[in-house]
């Protein structure tokens, strides 16, 4: 139930010009029941001029009446149509407080230092830096790098969690697949190598020439055995 924007001078008004218990007007209005005694006693609210909710669009006169008649009844605000407003993001930089800018390079440093793969582009975004003071400081030529910390931007206040993470997926699913698998070898080159492992094997092999008189030596012997046993 939508209670109105000031709720003093609503129960001022309903006070004065209805018969609404004292509990139908500090339900409505979201306030203690002692405090709308207090209120009809002047005790509270004195110079406080009413605010008619018919006026506003809070209440209606049918629904004054109706809870008039039954004291136990709750009063019921009426429901304006609210307009769907597009979801418009702001354009431009970040802003930050004054009081933060300082920690701008703190968290810059953390960042390249336990995230290399976000880009120069998303760093601007969660901090709200510039590029220039990116690469200052990614090159130690900052006027203050020798006094820079590494601070965590969320911590400081710079970005959300969310937006952080966001920023950090975005730049994983942006790199190359990297693969450890060989690449596969064509049939002309499998036939090569194939080649090349017969001929290693094939250097090994005694030539014609060896194998004739390898041959003939063994004839020899045995016709020397021949002649000697006869």
């Amino acid at each position: 139930m939508a209670q109105p924007l000031m709720p003093k001078a609503t129960a001022v008004w309903l006070i004065d010009n209805t018969s609404l218990s004292f509990e139908q007007i500090a339900e409505f209005c979201g306030i203690h029941v002692l405090e709308v005694s207090s209120i009809a006693d002047g005790e509270v609210a004195q110079g406080i001029r009413g605010l008619d909710p018919i006026s506003t669009g809070l209440l209606s006169r049918a629904e004054i009446e109706r809870c008039q008649n039954d004291p136990t009844a709750p009063l019921k605000s009426l429901k304006r149509p609210v307009a769907d407003l597009p979801d418009v993001k702001p354009r431009g930089s970040r802003y930050t407080p004054i009081s933060k800018r300082q920690d701008k390079p703190d968290a810059i440093n953390w960042l390249l230092r336990h995230h290399p793969e976000l880009s120069d582009n998303q760093l601007v975004k969660l901090v709200g830096t510039t590029k220039t003071t990116i690469s200052a400081v990614r090159d130690r030529t900052h006027w203050n790098s020798a006094n820079l910390r590494l601070v965590d931007p969320v911590v400081l206040g710079l970005c959300t969690q969310i937006e952080l993470d966001t920023a950090v997926q975005k730049a994983n699913a942006n790199k190359p697949a990297q693969t450890a698998e060989a690449p596969a070898l064509s049939p002309l080159e499998m036939e090569s190598g194939d080649a090349t492992h017969d001929n290693k094997d094939d250097a090994f092999a005694p030539s014609l020439d060896e194998q004739t008189t390898e041959n003939a030596k063994s004839e020899a012997m045995i016709s020397a055995e021949n002649l000697f046993k006869n």
